[in-house]
């Protein structure tokens, strides 16, 4: 595991979204895991930039969503596909037969969940999964526990969780999520996880400390061969 400390936001930014951009140029047609939140927000504004200058770099990545709120409609600002489309996956023209995407309006769940994972099957491995570290160790919605899941599943969340920003102004307030398992995040050939936000000083410190448990599932990362982890080092310090 390699760690990068970077000194704020924008340099963290800035530096995950060369390791991405790399990985683009060796392989076109990357397929790319996309979470959301305030953590990758500037890196995608990072890939947005390149694409304004080379609008043909971006032409044949692909696109895998990470998790959805589960109940909550698409055209809701608070889903993470609102917040994918506007913010990576129309700037970067990403077409429909290139993005895999959890319905969150689905009838079944749990069979939504089975036909994300037999989608993963069929485009292959994720190239590079990008992540960000819940306030309570989560990574996507694979939440802390006593086990956890290993392929798609529909995850309850956990009170912290249920209280994330990007859902407040949601009329509904979701119990559960739609989210890619560990195995799934571990199968990718390429981790970057992303460390930044207020309130997470604990986690982060206890995820250093290398200790592999199912309480804090960001910890399972590190049974992955190739994963870089970009820490914003101004919002540990609470500046």
């Amino acid at each position: 595991m390699k760690i990068h400390s970077c000194r704020d936001y924008e340099d963290m930014s800035r530096a995950a979204a060369v390791r991405v951009m790399h990985q683009i140029a060796l392989r076109k047609d990357s397929l790319l895991g996309a979470p959301t939140g305030r953590s990758p927000s500037g890196l995608y504004q990072q890939l947005v930039d390149k694409s304004r200058r080379q609008p043909e770099f971006f032409r044949s990545v692909r696109i895998v969503k990470l998790d959805e709120w589960f109940g909550v409609a698409a055209d809701d600002p608070g889903t993470c596909e609102y917040y994918l489309r506007t913010r990576l996956l129309d700037p970067l023209n990403i077409a429909g037969e290139r993005y895999i995407s959890f319905n969150s309006l689905a009838v079944d769940p749990g069979k939504e969940c089975a036909r994300i994972q037999r989608e993963l099957q069929r485009h292959g491995e994720v190239d590079i999964c990008l992540l960000g570290l819940g306030r309570n160790g989560h990574v996507a919605f694979n939440e802390p526990g006593p086990s956890l899941h290993p392929q798609c599943h529909v995850a309850k969340l956990l009170q912290e969780t249920q209280r994330h920003p990007m859902i407040d102004a949601t009329r509904a307030k979701p119990e559960y999520g739609l989210t890619l398992g560990m195995r799934d995040i571990l199968s990718a050939r390429k981790i970057i996880l992303l460390i930044t936000g207020q309130g997470k000083e604990r986690v982060t410190t206890e995820f250093l400390n290398g200790e592999v448990r199912t309480t804090l599932p960001a910890t399972f990362l590190l049974l992955h061969s190739d994963v870089e982890v970009f820490i914003d080092e101004s919002s540990r310090s609470g500046s």
